[in-house]
């Protein structure tokens, strides 16, 4: 089981690591900085390299707890292997601020508003978030995302920390969506991301670790999907 650094630490961008496994294109390493897909967050994508040659790391996504790298060219690439790893950091910045800006909206929602997140979705140059927040329209849409804005302005600091089942589980609201409610059930030792003095949350991506990192929150698109079910896209600007 691969060391997966981008648990404990966002902003670590390279690092040596060795082969442990080959199989066609897809390649796992002892310890790895890139996040695989999953939790509405893209997979990381960057460069392997070794004397002579860089591969592309083009995928990556989770087998299990195993973490599979799918590279561009796999050729002299083998089992036990040094190897070098570097992320592309620009678009693993913009992930975590959108990451960040969207565990503060569901902060805000679930505080102020009597509401719920219901799905979100990071891109690379934006995210999609669908709400059920009673009465919600575009005003108050707009409302939400200056609250937001407000804490993201306070400079929060945002640590990760790791509790127990039973510790996370007397927390309430620690887990807000059906899959972070199973998350929390299946294991042994829980990630939690705390904005600290505004929001405490069950996570496994990556995130700043200044609220003031993520910028201005701008909505660009607002949708009605249903009584229940109410759109938006937003991306970030500094």
């Amino acid at each position: 089981m691969a060391e997966k650094l981008y648990l404990e630490d966002s902003y670590v961008r390279q690092l040596d690591a060795v082969v442990t496994s080959v199989n066609g294109k897809d390649i796992e390493l002892n310890r790895t900085i890139f996040y695989p897909t999953g939790g509405g967050q893209p997979c990381d994508t960057g460069t392997i390299s070794l004397t002579g040659r860089v591969a592309a790391v083009t995928g990556v996504r989770k087998d299990g707890e195993r973490v599979i790298h799918t590279v561009d060219d796999a050729s002299g690439i083998s089992e036990g292997m040094e190897v070098h790893c570097a992320l592309d950091w620009e678009k693993r910045y913009i992930h975590m601020k959108l990451h960040t800006a969207l565990h503060i909206i569901d902060g805000v929602v679930e505080k102020m508003y009597s509401g719920k997140i219901t799905g979100s979705q990071i891109y690379d140059d934006r995210a999609r978030i669908d709400f059920d927040v009673p009465g919600l329209d575009k005003a108050k849409a707009q409302e939400i995302i200056d609250n937001s804005q407000k804490v993201v302005n306070d400079n929060h600091k945002v640590t990760v920390k790791f509790l127990t089942k039973s510790e996370a589980s007397a927390i309430q609201n620690i887990a807000r969506t059906a899959p972070g409610e199973e998350l929390l059930n299946s294991l042994d030792r829980v990630r939690i991301i705390d904005i600290e003095g505004f929001d405490f949350q069950l996570d496994g991506g990556t995130h700043v670790a200044q609220t003031k990192e993520v910028g201005k929150i701008n909505i660009t698109k607002y949708e009605n999907k249903g009584s229940h079910n109410k759109r938006i896209e937003i991306v970030l600007d500094n």
